[in-house]
């Protein structure tokens, strides 16, 4: 009972954090100290009563400080780095629109479980598509290049010279744009079947003025043409596909001679077992509505799941004529694993 009431408590917290997300409420309270209620409510915009029982919330679930001898309320470095930071590789709030999309789409869900039919990824609600994109632009900003890359061998070497570099399943593209912003000398092509995503990654691309090294394209994992690829990525994506061993043959004959597969995949034990803990807890949840779900909407629609495990991801390319896979890396939330021909 204890376990269920926390969750339900979560559940509505998550509700809190995205409004203080929207409403910039974290965003007045970072690095200004302690502030009354009607101080915050007056720098974000907002009505001072309704302002109130926000903060109370807030200070109720710790992500605030409540000074009670002046009645403030004050931002940790810390949970300003959490909740605050757009650009802090611990920046979370963007995570609850998944969260909110699941619900959102509940019935659905509900309807493929009793049919066994899938449910492709472009057909969820739009808050899954800029939840997972944000939410992932962090993590990624905080180890793709400095920790990742590094890890494979000889791949900052040949980034540093000039690469060509695809990525798979790019979503709004901020991975491509993150090893772009680093290696100024190497091309990147993001690949993604879902045209709204797309979209979003040229818009961002020419934002950051990248548009002349990093281009997109509206392709399936199995269908895209382009070819000599120095390194290829699958960034939280290759468990999502119907056909995970077409997509890393492929891939295999897209690699230019000596070319390698980075593949990164949420972290999991191979046994269930093993991953008994909050993060298995999220991806198993995500995976049932998100990715199983769309692996079932597609050809062969082997629904790895986002728990694969290492084991099972390896098998995957040996099936599909790789010779050479090995873990580079691992973080509490994903497996970097790397792979040749």
């Amino acid at each position: 009972m204890q376990r269920a009431f926390g969750d339900l408590a979560a559940g509505a917290s998550g509700v809190m954090v995205s409004l203080g997300r929207r409403l910039g409420l974290y965003k007045v309270l970072a690095g200004a100290g302690p502030l009354s209620s009607d101080e915050v409510a007056a720098r974000a915009g907002c009505a001072e009563r309704y302002v109130r029982e926000w903060l109370a919330s807030q200070v109720a679930a710790e992500y605030l400080v409540y000074h009670a001898a002046t009645r403030t309320y004050e931002m940790t470095p810390e949970q300003a780095m959490v909740l605050a930071d757009e650009n802090s590789p611990c920046y979370f709030p963007a995570a609850w629109e998944v969260t909110a999309s699941m619900w959102m789409d509940e019935a659905r869900s509900a309807e493929v479980f009793r049919t066994g039919e899938g449910f492709p990824w472009g057909e969820h609600h739009p808050r899954l598509f800029c939840g997972v994109a944000a939410f992932f632009r962090n993590s990624y900003r905080g180890s793709l290049v400095p920790e990742w890359l590094p890890a494979l061998d000889g791949v900052v070497d040949k980034l540093g010279a000039g690469a060509r570099v695809a990525d798979i399943g790019t979503g709004h593209g901020h991975s491509a744009l993150l090893m772009a912003e680093a290696f100024p000398r190497s091309r990147f092509h993001g690949i993604d079947a879902h045209a709204g995503s797309i979209e979003a990654a040229r818009a961002n691309a020419a934002a950051a003025g990248l548009s002349e090294r990093v281009s997109f394209e509206v392709a399936k994992s199995t269908t895209f043409v382009e070819r000599g690829f120095d390194l290829i990525c699958f960034f939280d994506c290759l468990h999502d596909m119907g056909d995970p061993v077409g997509a890393a043959r492929h891939a295999a004959q897209a690699l230019a001679p000596g070319g390698t597969v980075m593949l990164v995949e949420p972290y999991a034990d191979d046994r269930l077992e093993n991953n008994i803990n909050p993060v298995a807890r999220l991806y198993y949840s995500s995976s049932t509505t998100l990715c199983c779900a769309h692996s079932l909407s597609e050809p062969v629609g082997l629904a790895l799941g986002a728990q694969a495990g290492e084991t099972r991801l390896r098998k995957v390319f040996e099936e599909a004529g790789y010779s050479h896979f090995r873990r580079a890396v691992a973080t509490p939330f994903n497996l970097i694993l790397e792979a040749r021909v």
